[in-house]
């Protein structure tokens, strides 16, 4: 399938069809290569990039998808919504079997520099913010290899932010802030019903770990533009990735000091 086509399947929310090559890419860097591809078409369109999102940082979850490394995507103006109130809303209209995702939000301050230490890049983080990402796959029933995922926008459908906080009022260093991620909680609710509990050691160790091993890959992607002043970069799951339906209201509880957040799909 060709760059264009996969889009067209993004806008029509289409599952790729049956007889399509397998694999839609030789490797993983061929897949970025079709991925770039895919966002020079999106871009020559009038989307605009605002940032990344990291996927499968969540080790517990590997086994179940077969993909046992992480991989990354493009967040784009017209997938990005922001609420400061502590809920928000999202369309699942033409997803294909979206899935919800709580993680954390980095906000970027500063472009890290080339091979960052985990002290760098919290140098370059402006702030921290409470996330759900809605994923979608456009194979069935969830079944794909690491390369598809890149290839399909890796799985990114929507972002939700939630209230952006300095990342000074959680941390004054790099160590402050690993341990303090590393040992959150977020407790999943889908209406009354309580879910899934995840913490943020199960991505990659923590969130800033997620991100620091996501610089190191995008800065060697050949032709990748880089992380810049205001982008986000949404870290990967807590917990599982769970099926969603219309009309349905989530809520993401992470211990304090950092924020809730709800979400209302239409």
């Amino acid at each position: 399938m060709t760059p264009q086509a996969v889009l067209d399947h993004y806008d029509q929310g289409l599952l790729w069809p049956a007889d399509r090559p397998l694999p839609i890419a030789a490797d993983l860097d061929a897949a970025y290569q079709q991925a770039l591809a895919l966002r020079a078409l999106r871009a020559a369109r009038g989307e605009r990039a605002v940032g990344y999102k990291i996927g499968f940082t969540n080790r517990t979850i590997w086994p179940r998808y077969e993909v046992y490394a992480p991989i990354w995507g493009t967040v784009w103006n017209t997938t990005l919504t922001r609420s400061s109130g502590g809920t928000g809303e999202a369309s699942l209209d033409r997803l294909c079997q979206p899935r919800l995702e709580p993680e954390i939000v980095f906000g970027m301050a500063a472009t890290p520099p080339r091979d960052a230490t985990l002290e760098d890049l919290f140098g370059c983080i402006a702030w921290l913010a409470p996330g759900f990402e809605i994923v979608q796959s456009h194979l069935p029933g969830w079944k794909f290899s690491a390369a598809d995922t890149v290839a399909d926008g890796g799985l990114h459908a929507r972002l939700l932010i939630g209230r952006e906080t300095p990342v000074g009022h959680f941390a004054t260093s790099a160590h402050a802030l690993d341990e303090l991620l590393g040992c959150t909680r977020v407790r999943l609710h889908r209406g009354d019903e309580f879910v899934e509990e995840g913490k943020g050691a199960n991505v990659l160790d923590g969130p800033l770990h997620a991100l620091h091993h996501f610089n190191h890959e995008l800065q060697r992607c050949t032709g990748a533009p880089a992380l810049m002043p205001g982008d986000v970069v949404t870290t990967g799951t807590w917990t599982d990735a769970w099926p969603l339906e219309p009309g349905q209201s989530w809520r993401a509880e992470f211990d304090a000091p950092f924020d809730s957040l709800g979400i209302t799909l239409r």
